[in-house]
């Protein structure tokens, strides 16, 4: 998913974050953990699916500490709020490698901060692994050290695609795309390529910014089209998908409103209210206690530890991320950079709990199911599960 101007963050995000502008008090002997970077956007535009991941990657390392910790040490976090600013991701980079000294990072749930992190990790040599930043180009555009724990957006734009044709029988759609960021506009473009390739028509395409307040121009051209789309289409971040469908339902357009993974924050549901009934989004799983035993014994982890359960499926994703690291740099049996690299790289068959993870030759995306989500009656519920048949080239 990226970054917008906006500062929001709901308050079930808050609950149990203790985060300040630098790393967290760290153990009195340091010598003795492993010490893993973890920038994230814990305030700003993207804190409402940046916070859950960084407190799920807390209750993992908490696992592993309990549990005896990685090569007889313990993990250490090395917090960062970037504040949602690629300034401060780039000079928290630089941190993180000069000062820090680690070996290992994970961290974001967006690729415009990966991007903005990536090549300094890179240059350095360290790996970085990014639980939710999802655009299938970032390993070839920051280099060899930066790995993905989530499926890319060209796979969840194919379930989308497939969802829409299949189960939701929509023949034609309207397309909307915000413009302004990496995220919104790879996963826009790769629905387009899967839906076309399916058979299907956009009848309409648009484009808003980020940060946008209104969508009347856009809603305009929409209500004059004749014959009407059967679907709506819409990439957006966050912090803009809320207003969207609200303003969309205000104008009476009742068509299903589909997207990607950048709908899967409370903001949905606490913005749009019950203009978000009749929404679907790809997302990495379904966070319920009805869901797979894996994710219902990490739901009741994540709300004994912060009085709340899982925000969004990136939750999840951080609590991954962090397995995932522990179990190369266990393989790589050191915390060499180069060795932990190598190590992430052969991973083949890593069971974490939004689906398994392995990288194939020099692919740096792991292949994963994608889960799409419905709102009915003001509340989530999992309307399929879709591995594409056809997926979009990054």
């Amino acid at each position: 998913m990226k970054l917008t101007r906006r500062t929001v963050l709901g308050s079930a995000v808050v609950a149990g974050l203790a985060i300040a502008s630098g790393p967290l008090a760290r153990p009195a002997a340091a010598q003795e953990t492993i010490k893993i970077g973890a920038p994230f956007n814990v305030t700003g535009a993207l804190s409402s699916v940046d916070a859950p991941a960084l407190n799920g990657a807390k209750v993992k390392v908490k696992e592993i500490n309990d549990a005896g910790g990685v090569l007889g040490k313990k993990l250490e976090l090395v917090i960062y709020d970037t504040k949602t600013d690629p300034t401060v991701i780039a000079a928290t980079a630089s941190q993180l490698i000069n000062q820090d000294k680690v070996p290992v990072g994970l961290g974001f749930t967006d690729s415009d901060s990966a991007l903005a992190l990536g090549p300094i990790f890179q240059t350095a040599g360290v790996p970085f692994v990014t639980p939710g930043a999802t655009s299938p180009k970032l390993p070839d555009q920051i280099g060899t050290d930066m790995f993905l724990a989530c499926f890319g957006d060209n796979v969840q734009a194919a379930a989308g695609a497939e969802f829409v044709l299949g189960k939701l029988g929509g023949k034609t759609v309207y397309l909307l795309r915000d413009n302004s960021t990496e995220y919104t506009t790879l996963l826009a473009k790769y629905f387009k390529e899967a839906y076309l390739h399916g058979g299907g028509q956009i009848v309409l395409e648009d484009n808003y910014k980020a940060g946008d307040k209104s969508f009347t121009a856009q809603i305009t051209k929409l209500k004059a089209l004749s014959p009407k789309p059967d679907v709506l289409y819409v990439a957006a971040q966050p912090d803009d998908i809320g207003l969207v469908v609200k303003q969309m339902r205000q104008a009476g357009l009742t068509q299903p409103i589909v997207g990607g993974d950048g709908y899967d924050t409370p903001l949905l549901l606490s913005v749009g209210g019950k203009a978000a009934n009749n929404v679907y989004f790809s997302t990495h799983a379904y966070m319920a206690e009805d869901s797979t035993p894996a994710i219902v014994t990490f739901y009741k982890a994540y709300k004994a530890a912060y009085n709340t359960p899982p925000e969004n499926a990136f939750a999840a994703l951080g609590y991954d991320t962090v397995g995932l690291v522990a179990d190369a740099i266990s393989r790589a049996g050191s915390t060499d950079s180069a060795k932990i690299r190598d190590a992430l790289a052969a991973t083949q068959g890593y069971k974490g709990i939004t689906g398994s993870i392995s990288y194939a030759g020099d692919s740096r995306v792991p292949q994963k199911t994608v889960s799409i989500i419905g709102v009915k009656d003001d509340k989530l519920y999992l309307a399929a599960e879709v591995t594409p048949n056809w997926i979009p080239k990054p």
